[in-house]
């Protein structure tokens, strides 16, 4: 059985594992979750991934309780492929759509998951990024998945509910090392019905394509709208559509935060990223190594944050081999051989 020190890696630590685990048949124990970490150990949101991965594959597992530091994880080889799931917070809905995603792209079998949370929340995608940008790029790779929203999120109070849907897939030897030519910037922004007043998704939309046209970057407003929300919130994404590639910034506003300064932050981050030469943005580099390691292939990101660190050291762990070349740009390139669990 394999052991993993989760000291250093917050919960994508947990969810790669768990992912891995399922696909390949290995069984893990993971020993200090979170532990670096201010509030260590499974948090509702950890806790809930722990419980759908484990009703999908008919998994045993040891540990799994709230505040717990250590899980055991024994996979199972059944695929249950109609799951719900309450994370009970605000707790990421995208995050757990993550944790099966991998797993339901080797289901030989239409695949469903609907859960209920945060749609768009901190620390995580929004949901607007896994429809417009995520799904789209995994989909010129085999991956055969949506989204589909029902009711939006926001923090503090959740409420959100969203279903993952995939159809069986087949996943082929991803090919990202270079973007191409950006062809343009949509924009997609919305707000809590409550904001309707204050305009705050035009505004953040507006600000967004003035500041990017700005700097001579295309882009085009595609959608904004209000949604029902048991908490005020509003999203704001950047996705940028390359020749080769698509890549994601999104924000969020908060009380205190105006829509032109949510606005100006998701712009700064996007020209930064679209001044590198990377295939994907930061948060793209962390969630398709999974995927990656499964399929094989190579993929050039932006830089080593602490996250891809632990991650690519998981993925040896569970038997992929990965290679990674620092590019005279700074930036990475990522290469990894199909698993022998997929051959």
């Amino acid at each position: 059985m394999l052991t993993v020190d989760g000291t250093e890696g917050g919960g994508q630590l947990l969810r790669t594992a768990l992912s891995l685990a399922t696909v390949t048949g290995t069984p893990f124990r993971i020993e200090n979750i979170r532990g670096a970490r201010p509030n260590p150990g499974l948090k509702p949101q950890h806790l809930t991934s722990v419980q759908v991965v484990a009703e999908l594959c008919d998994a045993d597992v040891d540990g799994a309780e709230l505040g717990s530091d250590a899980l055991t994880v024994r996979p199972g080889g059944a695929r249950h492929t109609s799951l719900r799931a309450d994370i009970g917070t605000a707790g990421s809905v995208t995050l757990l759509f993550d944790t099966v995603l991998p797993i339901a792209a080797t289901v030989d079998e239409p695949f469903r998951l609907t859960a209920t949370g945060g749609t768009d929340v901190k620390w995580s995608p929004t949901v607007e990024y896994h429809r417009s940008v995520k799904l789209p790029l995994l989909a010129n790779w085999g991956v055969d998945a949506s989204i589909d929203l029902e009711r939006t999120g926001f923090y503090p109070a959740g409420g959100g509910k969203a279903s993952l849907q995939t159809a069986p897939s087949s996943l082929s030897r991803f090919d990202l090392d270079r973007r191409g030519d950006l062809e343009r910037v949509d924009i997609y922004s919305k707000a809590a019905e409550a904001l309707a007043d204050r305009e705050v998704a035009e505004r953040q939309a507006s600000h967004a394509r003035e500041e990017l046209e700005a700097t001579a970057i295309p882009a085009t407003i595609q959608r904004v709208e209000y949604v029902e929300a048991d908490s005020m919130g509003s999203a704001l994404l950047l996705g940028g559509v390359y020749e080769r590639s698509i890549v994601g910034v999104d924000a969020l506003g908060e009380r205190g935060r105006t829509s032109e300064a949510v606005a100006t932050d998701a712009v700064r981050r996007f020209t930064a990223f679209h001044a590198t030469d990377a295939a994907v943005d930061p948060f793209m580099a962390d969630q398709l190594l999974v995927v990656l390691a499964l399929a094989g292939g190579r993929v050039r990101i932006p830089r080593l944050t602490d996250h891809v660190r632990t991650n690519l050291a998981l993925l040896g762990q569970f038997g992929s081999a990965v290679d990674v070349d620092r590019q005279t740009d700074g930036t990475l390139l990522v290469e990894a051989s199909a698993h022998p669990a997929l051959d």
